[in-house]
């Protein structure tokens, strides 16, 4: 595969974790705490893709064999960098939410 490809499949799967952990505070918001757990498991799914083939990259680099750095590849790992972010964030706001939804009951 080549290494534009390599890029874009890593932006997708980060795309997709991202706007899952997003979903997942919404639905959160909305008192729907079991759903956002399914949504930060989806999230979680596609980061995993992700992971996979970054840590190809990673592993390949550590072989002695150089991985081309060009914006996209920056921007890939801006992506992922964000995904993580996004996921951290997710969790605790969805914690936050389901203790304002305890203290309401």
């Amino acid at each position: 595969m080549d290494m534009e490809t390599t890029c874009f499949q890593l932006i997708t799967a980060a795309g997709s974790a991202k706007s899952d952990y997003l979903e997942a505070i919404n639905t959160a918001k909305d008192g729907d705490f079991e759903g956002a757990q399914k949504l930060i498991e989806s999230g979680d799914v596609s980061y995993r893709e992700g992971h996979t083939v970054h840590s190809k990259l990673v592993q390949q680099e550590a072989a002695g064999s150089a991985v081309p750095v060009g914006l996209l590849l920056i921007h890939v790992e801006d992506q992922m960098m964000a995904a993580e972010i996004f996921r951290a964030m997710a969790v605790e706001m969805i914690g936050l939410y389901k203790k304002l939804a305890d203290q309401d009951k």
